[in-house]
């Protein structure tokens, strides 16, 4: 009786292993595509170039759909071959976005094939670098986190990586670096970025949700807002507030809800800048230092482009960074003289800077 039945196993495995050796590449009917995509995982272009897209279509459909960003492009009806298709992927502007078929039998059934085209910046970015024009003293136990001028005075918000209660915003004395008044934030509340729109002070946290509002005239708490995900840097260009999350997204947003009215995605001509933090809105652009790095872009405001990119090396090496615990963060604009400030993270001098390009003439 075994012997019957390990014989029985042996015919239904043997026959298993011939079928799919006769049959390669076949798959089981629900499982297979009837049109997809020719290009393999996803697809990079540049700007407003029209990208090129076949279309492999091995069964006959009814119909068959293309979407892009959610939205309908393009209807092929009776379809019998493949189809080619050129795509403006740059109509929604730079940034991920989604490109889709769907497919309909005769029967009506549905299948879809989904990838996704990411749009790079059309610029190359400018090389600038950060040069020093004077330095004054700064805290060493501050983690930077927001550098801000308002009405001709300097504040700072710092972080707590130690969590130890540290996180406060204050007014500094530029010339001494001496904190003039603070106001702090209990332990297990981590700072990040902060601005000043319209005599009150906006003051990020890093995983709680929350940005607190402080009267800029004594540093009193007057509110909060709620958000989701995390919290880096914060600026405003006189309207608008505008945040990062650490990723390449920055949020427009209503200072008196907090609600987002708009998004964009940072790009340069390689791809996304991720990392995002310390921001500041300087002659119309978004200045963001990139965490962990020596570089702070320069971000067209509309339409998310970097414009340059300056390099902050110099600041480092004359601070003692570590690009580390030690890194470039911070950077405002005294709006009242014209003059830019750079500083980082532990660092123990915030300089006067000047952008100047690089190059063997610069």
């Amino acid at each position: 009786m075994k012997k019957k039945i390990i014989i029985a196993l042996i015919v239904i495995v043997g026959g298993g292993i011939l079928y799919y050796l006769l049959n390669p590449g076949e798959e089981p009917e629900e499982k297979r595509n009837p049109a997809v995509f020719a290009f393999e995982a996803h697809l990079a272009t540049h700007g407003d170039e029209v990208a090129p897209m076949k279309i492999k279509v091995v069964e006959e459909l009814s119909k068959l759909e293309l979407f892009y960003n959610d939205s309908l492009f393009h209807t092929w009806n009776n379809v019998k071959g493949d189809v080619e298709f050129e795509l403006s992927a740059g109509i929604f502007g730079i940034g991920t976005r989604r490109v889709r078929l769907l497919s309909t039998y005769k029967d009506g059934k549905t299948l879809d094939d989904i990838r996704f085209v990411r749009v790079l910046s059309d610029i190359t970015p400018d090389k600038l670098e950060a040069s020093i024009l004077k330095e004054y003293p700064h805290n060493p136990q501050s983690f930077t986190q927001g550098l801000e001028f308002w009405n001709g005075k300097l504040y700072e918000g710092t972080g707590d990586p130690s969590d130890i209660g540290a996180t406060v915003v204050t007014e500094v004395e530029l010339e001494t670096g001496e904190h003039l008044k603070s106001m702090g934030l209990s332990v297990g509340y981590f700072g990040e970025g902060i601005t000043i729109f319209d005599s009150t002070l906006y003051q990020l946290t890093y995983k709680k949700g929350k940005c607190y509002t402080y009267s800029i005239e004594d540093l009193q708490l007057k509110g909060e807002f709620n958000y989701q995900g995390e919290g880096w840097g914060l600026c405003n260009d006189g309207t608008q507030l505008i945040m990062s999350n650490g990723t390449e997204r920055l949020s427009f947003l209503d200072p008196e809800t907090f609600t987002t009215n708009r998004t964009i995605e940072v790009y340069n001509d390689k791809g996304p800048i991720v990392n995002l933090n310390e921001l500041e809105f300087i002659d119309g652009k978004i200045y963001a230092n990139v965490w962990t790095t020596s570089i702070v872009v320069v971000i067209d405001p509309m339409s998310g482009k970097v414009l340059q990119e300056i390099d902050g090396i110099k600041l480092i090496r004359e601070a003692g960074g570590d690009g580390q615990s030690k890194v470039l963060n911070g950077i405002a604009i005294d709006k009242n003289t014209g003059k830019i400030y750079m500083t980082g993270k532990y660092w123990s001098k915030l300089f006067e800077v000047e952008f100047k390009p690089t190059g063997p003439n610069s």
